[in-house]
């Protein structure tokens, strides 16, 4: 799948580092949604018995929240300010991903006020949705540390 930007740019937006990195591409952006993208390779930290398991799919929910908001403010040439989870929860898990597969992410944004974000999250796997899950998100009033 193509991305919008090079893997090593999405690298540098997210605050994750390898080998806690769960976006490798993003596929769409606008506004209040991003799609994201993540291949499954044995490498990756939350590969367990050969699938992706549910910690990895709800930090890859979180990490694709993380690059929505870096990513907008990139557009705009600020400096991103720290996000932190505040709350996840309608945690649905419907199946899992297997090494070689390549998921995708949709976030939907519901609402966003004074730095608070609730967003709908959507892991898939072949048209077939793996997982569901709403975030809220808080900003912090300060920039990211480079």
């Amino acid at each position: 799948m193509e991305s919008l930007i090079p893997e090593n740019q999405i690298r540098e937006l997210l605050p994750q580092k390898s080998p806690f990195t769960m976006v490798s591409h993003l596929v769409k952006f606008e506004e209040a949604a991003i799609t994201t993208g993540l291949a499954i390779e044995a490498t990756n930290i939350f590969v367990e018995d050969g699938k992706f398991n549910e910690s990895g799919m709800v930090e890859n929910i979180a990490q694709s929240v993380a690059l929505h908001i870096s990513y907008g403010y990139s557009l705009k040439n600020i400096k991103a300010p720290v996000g932190y989870i505040g709350a996840i929860k309608n945690i649905k898990v419907f199946g899992f991903s297997k090494l070689n597969d390549f998921i995708t992410t949709e976030i939907k944004v519901i609402t966003e006020f004074m730095g608070v974000t609730l967003i709908e999250g959507r892991v898939i796997c072949d048209g077939e949705v793996l997982m569901t899950a709403q975030m809220k998100t808080f900003l912090s009033d300060q920039p990211a540390q480079a």
